[in-house]
């Protein structure tokens, strides 16, 4: 029988990535001679992956392009975007007091290998089992469908986000969810997935514990 987990996403839910992605995003808008978005503008895109992010930011289709720009975006990301990461207050004594009840992982749009260095520079890689990532045209749904085929999670596991593609991935796989207000999306996007309950705080992440 597979077991269960809390399985988290990354940005905006453990760490701030706002300072990376923003300067990576316009980084590689500037290099291929679109225009630069303001800091505000740029966070809805904070959570979703690189891809559909950059189809729309292009008003472009064109996948040789939109691969470009993601290629870009990660030449940037992978140099100093990555260490631009702030973890939120609270979130380190959360998961270990969670960590004494259930085993954690991290499933993130962001690519595996940049997730993981996140997860070390902080000195929390330790506290999750696993680390499953995404990368272009991979939907979140389809990472927790393969985690749950492959018998990697078992039913009972949560996923904890803060964005709404947390919750439907969660959903469509069959798995209860969390929705955090600390990260990138806001409570009217996360109640309209009903998920089992939304979190203010990081203090709060010990609710979760079976």
């Amino acid at each position: 029988m597979a077991q269960d987990f809390i399985v988290f996403d990354l940005d905006g839910t453990i760490s701030d990535p706002k300072d990376g992605i923003v300067r990576s995003i316009n980084y590689a808008l500037a290099e291929h001679g679109l225009a630069v978005r303001s800091e505000q503008e740029l966070q809805r895109y904070i959570g979703p992956p690189l891809d559909s992010t950059f189809k729309e930011l292009s008003n472009s289709s064109d996948s040789k392009l939109i691969l470009s720009l993601v290629a870009k975006y990660r030449e940037r990301y992978s140099e100093v975007g990555f260490s631009e990461n702030k973890l939120y207050e609270g979130v380190v004594s959360s998961l270990e007091s969670l960590n004494q009840h259930i085993p954690l992982a991290v499933c993130t749009s962001k690519r595996a290998d940049f997730a993981e260095r996140i997860l070390t520079l902080f000195e929390i890689r330790h506290l999750f089992e696993f680390v499953n990532g995404g990368d272009v045209g991979i939907t979140k749904v389809a990472q927790l469908s393969d985690l749950r085929s492959a018998g990697t999670i078992g039913s009972g596991s949560i996923m904890v986000g803060d964005r709404n593609v947390d919750l439907i991935a969660a959903h469509r796989n069959g798995l209860k969810s969390v929705g955090v207000l600390w990260g990138y999306g806001d409570y009217e996007e996360l109640s309209s997935e009903q998920p089992s309950m939304i979190l203010q705080s990081p203090s709060e992440l010990i609710k979760i514990a079976p």
